[in-house]
């Protein structure tokens, strides 16, 4: 008797993926919100570019006149001190018969106030303007026989105060060595600020002097004496022509071409015809 083992059917897998569901329908109150994000969105970003476009322009429009001169009064403050005294000046044409000259930065003194750095003549000088804040520093020529005082005097007064000052200031105080040795010195209104830029020059040996002669007296062609001959009234006076351009560069208002003013600035001072 053969025994048969039936045959088992294989059934297929009755389990399908389900169809994929349909896309969603976007409610209509959905896509009006966010048509409005991006429209604010756009605004936004709109908004910001003309904020930035007006302060660049607000920041880029010349002062007027006498606001570039009221910021000008800060410099003393807001502008490096390498700025406003540089460690080197030079100028091709200040010595005597037009020679050049290189001076060098010696010593640089803390701004300082006033009554502190100044003699009691020149705060005198200074009642009508005020003044707010000192700066000072001394230089020698490249072969040392010479010093320089140069000095910064800020004031908070307007053009017309300031105009009061040219003619009436005395001889300027010595820094890092003694008024008896000043030899020669010059004192001069800033157009472009409400400053003083003032010099005044000594033998570097030591020597003391009768009494500091004015730089362009020194400075005169066919001048005399031991002061004119050394160049002590040229130095005193070309330094502070050179630092005088340098702070007028500076006070420059923006909308200015700052670096044509700061060429302007290192160009040889140009004497006047005699």
């Amino acid at each position: 008797m053969t025994t048969t083992t039936p045959r088992t059917e294989v059934l297929e897998d009755p389990w399908q993926p389900p169809p994929p569901d349909p896309l969603p329908r976007r409610h209509p109150a959905r896509t009006a919100a966010a048509v409005l994000c991006a429209l604010l969105g756009s605004a936004l970003l709109a908004g910001g570019a003309a904020t930035t476009w007006s302060q660049y322009r607000a920041d880029h429009r010349p002062l007027p006149p006498d606001a570039a001169y009221r910021a000008a009064a800060s410099l003393w403050h807001t502008a490096p001190a390498d700025a406003l005294l540089p460690p080197v000046l030079e100028d091709r044409e200040a010595g005597p018969g037009g020679a050049s000259r290189t001076w060098t930065r010696l010593a640089l003194a803390p701004d300082a106030d006033c009554a502190a750095a100044l003699p009691d003549d020149w705060r005198a000088a200074l009642t009508a303007t005020g003044c707010t804040r000192v700066l000072r520093a001394t230089y020698t020529d490249s072969t040392r026989s010479s010093l320089i005082t140069v000095g910064l005097v800020f004031t908070p007064a307007d053009a017309r105060t300031m105009d009061g000052l040219r003619g009436r200031l005395p001889a300027p105080p010595a820094y890092e060595y003694a008024d008896s040795r000043r030899a020669a010195w010059t004192a001069g209104v800033v157009a472009e600020a409400p400053a003083v830029v003032y010099a005044v020059s000594a033998f570097a040996d030591g020597r003391t002097m009768d009494a500091p002669v004015p730089a362009e007296e020194g400075a005169r062609q066919g001048a005399t004496g031991t002061v004119a001959e050394a160049g002590l009234g040229h130095e005193a006076k070309a330094l502070a022509v050179r630092v005088e351009r340098t702070l007028g560069a500076l006070a420059a208002p923006p909308g200015t071409d700052p670096t044509a003013r700061a060429a302007a600035a290192r160009q040889p001072r140009q004497e006047p015809a005699r």
